[in-house]
């Protein structure tokens, strides 16, 4: 028997926020054995904690989509170190985690009373292709946007700190939660362009507290739409920033973003993004969460 939560994460409202399974004592359950949980959960992804395999890191967490295992996931290594936390009355703390991707990950849990947060250091932020004129039309259909929906700021580029996203930003939320993308055309496109997920985003939020309103595509891994992507508000920070798009004085950006909206499902993730004097950008994203349900698996 072994226990089972499913977490809603970026989020302190149930059924809101980006749902998780999380399996605690993973240790003995074969690839075939997780993708069966990972698929009958049905979430984007699954975690499975295991006990580190080496001295560089505290813990080991693999991620399943119902159909793959990917490197890493920003939302569901939230809820997998929540439920450590409610499961094991965790206090706040740092470690080291090391995905099934083979990154090593600072992971801290803040504590306060009985809210938790979980904080992310995800990998440096490295800069990959930027999309050329044909790929670009093409995801412009697929996605079924406009040119006037367009803003022009910055490249459609893929940036990755630790599972890359295509990076899109459009002209204002309306036109964004009323997206209705193809699957297939954009799975094709992500096999030509070795990247799974398109990250859609705008700055017209309408809502000071916010600097983005975004939706996170990849059909190609199983996940028609994401409701809150941490792996995709991490590059998200480091775009912004690389690309001169938002100011970051003193080499510092702070943002909250917010996603899921058009899902029903909405959630904050809360971006940092430090520029090194070695011309790096590491970025850490915090998120809150919460209990859907806790269970014993048969697996």
């Amino acid at each position: 028997m072994r226990t089972l939560y499913q977490i809603d994460s970026f989020t302190r409202t149930p059924f809101t926020g980006n749902p998780a399974g999380v399996v605690l004592d993973a240790e003995g359950m074969t690839d075939a054995a997780m993708l069966a949980v990972a698929r009958e959960l049905n979430n984007s992804e699954t975690a499975f904690v295991l006990p580190a395999d080496g001295p560089d890191h505290d813990i080991r967490v693999r991620f399943f989509t119902p159909t793959t295992e990917v490197p890493a996931c920003g939302h569901a290594t939230v809820g997998a170190h929540f439920a450590r936390a409610v499961e094991y009355g965790l206090p706040s703390c740092s470690f080291m985690q090391k995905t099934g991707g083979g990154l090593l990950q600072r992971v801290e849990i803040h504590r306060d009373g009985d809210h938790v947060r979980i904080g992310i250091h995800q990998g440096a932020a490295a800069f990959g292709l930027e999309l050329d004129g044909h790929q670009v039309d093409r995801l412009w259909e697929a996605l079924g946007v406009r040119a006037g929906d367009l803003t022009g700021s910055g490249p459609v580029q893929i940036v990755s700190t630790g599972h890359s996203k295509v990076l899109v930003e459009l002209r204002d939320r309306a036109v964004v939660d009323g997206l209705r993308p193809d699957s297939a055309a954009l799975t094709e496109l992500s096999r030509e362009v070795g990247s799974n997920g398109f990250f859609v985003f705008t700055r017209a939020t309408h809502d000071p507290s916010l600097l983005t309103w975004s939706r996170m595509f990849a059909p190609a891994i199983g996940i028609p739409e994401d409701p809150v992507t941490g792996n995709g508000h991490g590059p998200l920070g480091a775009y912004l920033v690389h690309h001169g798009i938002v100011a970051a004085p003193g080499g510092r950006l702070t943002f909250t973003g917010r996603q899921g909206a058009a899902m029903g499902r909405p959630g904050e993730a809360h971006v940092r993004v430090d520029a090194t004097t070695a011309g790096k950008l590491l970025v850490s994203v915090t998120g809150d969460a919460t209990t859907a349900f806790r269970t014993q698996l048969n697996a």
